[in-house]
C-alpha cells in the first residue's frame, strides 16, 4: 500500500487530468499536463478543477463511503466479498491490515494531493490577466474537495496528517498526526473559503456557495459535539444553525419530488444534489463508479458482466420501515417478487427474487443509454450532500441541547424529508427519531457510520447501545398473497461473529503499512495552529 509520500511526491511534477471529453464538465481527454504550462486561462482553471470530481474519488467511492458507511455501521453487507476485509468491518473488529481500510486512507490521501496540486498551481501559474474573482472561485473548489476529504479522514482516524503543500514531503517526509481539534479548524478555514468564494450558481454538478454552507454546517453540528460529555458546544450548533438555515431559506433550492427517481442517471445532478461525484462511462478501473456491482446478478449489469457483490440488508435495519414508508424501501431495497421496470426494461424489466440493495443498481448500457458503460464505470453521480440531509442538520442544530424540540422551523424542513416521502409528518422531533430518520434517508450512501461517530462524540453510551443492540443478520422475505400476510423470517445469526462494540471501535487503527513507512505516526499528535 502506498504511503503518503509515495502518493504526494509524484503529484509534484504532473498534475494527471483525466476523464472523458463527452462529461458534461468537458474534462479534457487522456492527457497529462506539466502545471507551469497550464493554468493560463479561466478555461483551464475550470478544466483543472473539473477532474476533482471525479477519478480521484474512485479509491474511495467504491471502497471506503460504503464499507464504512452502511457495512460497519450494520445496514448491510456483501456475504463473503472481498473476504476477511469485509468481514472485519461487519464485525466492527478491524486489523491494521485491513485493505479496505488501507485503500481508503490512500484515496483520501491521493484527493488531497491533487487539490494541493490545484490551489498551488492557480497561485503560482495562473496570469494576472485571470480575474482574481475566477482565480478564486478555483481555488475555492479545490478547497471545498480538500476540506471534504479531511473531514472524512478525521471522522474515521480522529488525529491524521496535514499536507497542503506537497513540496514539504521531499524534505520531510515523515510527519505527525496533527490535533483532531485543528484537523476540523483546517476543514472549517478550507470550507469558510469556499463560502465566500464560490458562486451562488454554476452549471449543474458543480459546487456553489450553497454546497459550502451546507458543507460547513454538518462539520459544525459534529464538531459541536467532540469532547463534549453529555453535551454540545452552543456556539457550534449556533454556526451549524445559521449556515443551514441559511441554505434551507435562501438558496431557492427544493427537494426532488420523487425519492425514487432521485437515484436514477437520468436525474443526476437534481438542485438537492449540493455535491456529487462525477463519474463518466467508459472510465478506467477504480477510476469509475462501480457501486452498480452490488447487484444481485449480472442480469442488471452492462453486457451481463458483473454483479460479484450483491449487498444484503441486515434485518435491524429493514425493520426501521414503517408500513407506510414504501416509496423509500423499494428505493433502497428489493425484496422477494418487487417489480422494476426500469431494470432490464428491453428484457420487460426486472422481478427481484430475494431480498438486496436497490439504490446504486441502475441496469444495464440499455437502460441508460449508455454504450461505453461497465461493470466498473456505473455513469450514476451518486450524491456526497444532498439537500435534504442540510435539512435535517438545521432541525438538529435547533433541537440542540435538549431532548425534543417542536420548534417551528425544526419541524417544518424534518417533516419535508418525511412528506416526500409519503409518510405521516410528526409534532415533536426527538433525538431518536431523528437518528432512525437519517438511517432511512440516507441509507446506503456512506453516512450512517459517521452519524454514529458524530453521536459518539458527545453521547459515547447511546452510540455504543445502538451498535451492540442490531441483529446484524440477514432476513428471507415471502410476499404477501390474498388473505396471507407477507412473511419476514430472520436468519438464525450474522453471516459472521459481531463482536461487542467498544468507544475505540469508532476510530479506525492506522494502517500498518503508514506506520512502517512512517513511524511518526505512533506517536502522540501534535499542534497544526
Amino acid at each position: 500500500m502506498k504511503s503518503i509520500n509515495k502518493i504526494f511526491i509524484p503529484l509534484l511534477l504532473l498534475v494527471a487530468i483525466t476523464g472523458c471529453n463527452k462529461s458534461y464538465l468537458d474534462r479534457p481527454s487522456q492527457s497529462t499536463i506539466a502545471s507551469n504550462n497550464f493554468y493560463q486561462t479561466t478555461d483551464e482553471l475550470r478544466l483543472a478543477t473539473s477532474n476533482l470530481y471525479g477519478p480521484p474519488w474512485g479509491q474511495w467511492n467504491n471502497g471506503g463511503l460504503i464499507s464504512f458507511g452502511d457495512v460497519m455501521s450494520g445496514n448491510g453487507t456483501t456475504g463473503q466479498y472481498q473476504g476477511t476485509d469485509n468481514n472485519e468491518l461487519f464485525a466492527v473488529n478491524l486489523s491494521a491490515s485491513n485493505g479496505i481500510v488501507n485503500g481508503a486512507w490512500t484515496g483520501l490521501y491521493n484527493i488531497i494531493g491533487q487539490c494541493n496540486n490545484t490551489i498551488l498551481g492557480i497561485q503560482q501559474y495562473a496570469p494576472a490577466t485571470i480575474a482574481a474573482t475566477d482565480k478564486n472561485a478555483a481555488i475555492a473548489e479545490a478547497r471545498f474537495i480538500r476540506g471534504v476529504a479531511y473531514f472524512y479522514l478525521t471522522m474515521h482516524w480522529g488525529a491524521v496528517p496535514i499536507v497542503e503543500d506537497n513540496s514539504k514531503l521531499i524534505a520531510q517526509p515523515q510527519i505527525n498526526r496533527i490535533i483532531t481539534t485543528d484537523v476540523y479548524k483546517f476543514v472549517t478555514n478550507d470550507l469558510t473559503y469556499a463560502v465566500q468564494n464560490l458562486p451562488l450558481t454554476d452549471v449543474k454538478g458543480r459546487v456553489t456557495t450553497w454546497s459550502a454552507q451546507g458543507m460547513l454546517s454538518k462539520v459544525y453540528l459534529t464538531l459541536a459535539g467532540l469532547g463534549g460529555n453529555g453535551t454540545r458546544n452552543q456556539a457550534y450548533l449556533d454556526s451549524a444553525k445559521k449556515y443551514a438555515g441559511n441554505v434551507c431559506k435562501n438558496s431557492g433550492k427544493t427537494l426532488y419530488p420523487s425519492y425514487y427517481d432521485l437515484f436514477k442517471v437520468q436525474n443526476n445532478d437534481v438542485a438537492e444534489d449540493l455535491f456529487s461525484f462525477q463519474w463518466a462511462a467508459g472510465a478506467d478501473y477504480n477510476l469509475g463508479n462501480m457501486l452498480n456491482n452490488y447487484a444481485p446478478g449480472s442480469s442488471l449489469m452492462p453486457y451481463k458482466i458483473g454483479g460479484w457483490a450483491a449487498m444484503q440488508p441486515t434485518i435491524s435495519f429493514f425493520s426501521l420501515y414503517s408500513p407506510k414508508d414504501t416509496v423509500r424501501r423499494k428505493a433502497t431495497i428489493m425484496l422477494n417478487g418487487d417489480f422494476f421496470p426500469e431494470l432490464d426494461a428491453a428484457d420487460g424489466g426486472y422481478t427481484a427474487t430475494g431480498v438486496c440493495l436497490k439504490k446504486h443498481i441502475i441496469g444495464n448500457e440499455v437502460d441508460n443509454s449508455s454504450p461505453l458503460m461497465s461493470w466498473y464505470s456505473s455513469p450514476e453521480h451518486n450524491a456526497v450532500l444532498r439537500l435534504a440531509d442540510v435539512y435535517m442538520v438545521y432541525a438538529e442544530a435547533i433541537m440542540g441541547n435538549n431532548t425534543t424540540t417542536s420548534d417551528p422551523d425544526a419541524l417544518l424542513y424534518y417533516n419535508k424529508v418525511r412528506t416526500r416521502a409519503g409518510v405521516d409528518p410528526l409534532t415533536t422531533i426527538t433525538l431518536d427519531t431523528l437518528i432512525s430518520e437519517r438511517r432511512i434517508e440516507f441509507a446506503f450512501e456512506g453516512q450512517y457510520w459517521m452519524d454514529l461517530v458524530r453521536l459518539s462524540y458527545w453521547q459515547p453510551a447511546k452510540a455504543l447501545a445502538i451498535i451492540n443492540s442490531q441483529n446484524r443478520s440477514f432476513f428471507s422475505y415471502t410476499p404477501a398473497t390474498p388473505g396471507v400476510p407477507a412473511v419476514v423470517t430472520p436468519a438464525a445469526s450474522p453471516v459472521v461473529s459481531v463482536l461487542p462494540a467498544t468507544l475505540s471501535s469508532f476510530q479506525l487503527q492506522l494502517p500498518a503499512s503508514e506506520l512502517t513507512a512512517n513511524p511518526k505516526l505512533a506517536e502522540p499528535p501534535i499542534h497544526y495552529y
